[in-house]
């Protein structure tokens, strides 16, 4: 092999190596202030607070992987105990966003038939006793499903602008199924937003128009008028178009040429026959002008936008309080949700790979177990209706029975009665 030939093959795998190192890992540029993937030694990091728990109203979470796992060894934290509250958070190296993008990301599944609950994480900021973390800790970001019967399934994405919390004017989507489903909000330093789920982006946009956090940068001129000139008339007759002569002496019906007079007529009884009526095929109707695009059609009159002199921008209006921990904090009528794979950083690249590979690794696994336990409760159920049936059965049989015997007493005392008033 000459020395051309060995430079190139070592070139070529450098080169193979350093995108195989960009593919696997977060770049050199980007950072992760956070991932979860409750492993070894979560619970040093996490504390579970005490909120609600004098009332009795506070549940708890279970490290499991859940009933139909794609991974047996890939716990997460479960919801535990119904109609409760859930709080618990974890401290993290202080952040901000500020001229940087901030990636939040997390897995959720909803395993139980949960009714009425959340399932959405929290972003906190200041200083937080974790003892006390619960519903009325002031948050920066709230992200995540909140479910309730069959009409709400929504995706909340509530942002707080000093001091005060303004929810997402859309009306976004999350997942209802029971499998594990990624939550992904992107928020970056020009305000713009993406909302993914499992990947896929489900909505975008900016923070300028899709929050009432400020005033919004243009408004419909009120005070405009259409000018008197404005023709907005598409279309117009034309003016060459004359109508042709004789056209308004041709009727719309004329008598029907192949009818006959009846041979039982009798014209001193029944009068002058004439024959009937039929739409005539030479009427064409009531004459109109012809339609011609009109040469001074200025398209359809709009109230022009016209700069709102309310409208003062914020060019750090992205920018959330330093963040310093991620909380989760939900209540549920019925629990059973599994939280996991929580990442915070500044790579929406990475946070993408994370997703894919679970999918490639975990997704069809869990289906199959997801199945195969669907399988298992169906069965169960139909074992259980059997068994019910079967004792409703039985028991309206000793119900007959035990009524022929009450119907045999009666009629015997009766007879009883009879032969004794005879006697």
């Amino acid at each position: 092999m000459g020395n051309n030939s060995i430079v190139n093959f070592c070139l070529n795998l450098f080169f193979f190596l350093l995108i195989s190192l960009f593919h696997s890992s977060p770049s050199s540029f980007a950072e992760v202030f956070f991932e979860e993937k409750f492993q070894d030694g979560w619970k040093s990091r996490w504390v579970l607070s005490d909120w609600k728990r004098s009332e009795g109203k506070a549940g708890t979470f279970k490290f499991t992987a859940g009933k139909w796992p794609g991974d047996p060894d890939d716990k997460g934290i479960q919801t535990y105990n119904d109609a409760k509250h859930y709080a618990i958070s974890a401290k993290i190296p202080e952040l901000s966003n500020k001229n940087r993008t901030l990636v939040v990301q997390y897995s959720i599944k909803f395993e139980q038939d949960i009714e009425c609950g959340g399932g959405y994480i929290k972003l906190l900021s200041g200083f937080v006793n974790q003892k006390k973390f619960g519903g009325d800790t002031p948050y920066s970001l709230m992200f995540g499903p909140d479910l309730c019967g069959s009409q709400t399934k929504k995706l909340h994405v509530i942002l707080s602008y000093q001091g005060q919390n303004y929810p997402i004017r859309k009306d976004l989507q999350c997942e209802t199924d029971k499998l594990t489903h990624f939550y992904t909000f992107i928020l970056r330093p020009d305000a713009s937003y993406s909302v993914l789920v499992d990947n896929r982006e489900r909505d975008s946009g900016s923070m300028y128009t899709d929050w009432d956090i400020l005033p919004p940068r243009k408004i419909k001129d009120i005070k405009a008028k259409k000018p008197a000139d404005w023709d907005d008339r598409e279309y117009i007759e034309d003016p060459k178009d004359v109508k042709p002569e004789g056209y308004d002496s041709v009727p719309s019906e004329i008598p029907d040429p192949k009818a006959n007079e009846p041979v039982d007529w009798d014209e001193e009884e029944d009068g002058l026959w004439k024959p009937p009526k039929i739409p005539n095929p030479a009427y064409k109707g009531p004459w109109k002008h012809k339609k011609i695009k009109n040469p001074n059609y200025k398209g359809k009159w709009k109230i022009p936008w016209i700069d709102n002199p309310e409208f003062e921008d914020d060019p750090d209006l992205y920018v959330l309080k330093p963040i310093k921990y991620v909380g989760i904090e939900v209540w549920q009528v019925k629990a059973g949700s599994i939280f996991d794979n929580i990442l915070i950083c500044d790579d929406s690249q990475y946070a993408r790979q994370v997703v894919e590979g679970f999918m490639a690794d975990n997704r069809e696994p869990e289906k199959e177990a997801f199945e195969e336990a669907e399988k298992v409760r169906k069965a169960k159920e139909e074992e259980e209706a059997q068994r019910a049936r079967e004792e409703g059965e039985k028991r309206r049989r000793e119900r007959g029975h035990n009524h022929g015997d009450r119907r045999r007493r009666r009629r015997h005392d009766h007879m009883d009665d009879y032969y004794h008033d005879e006697l």
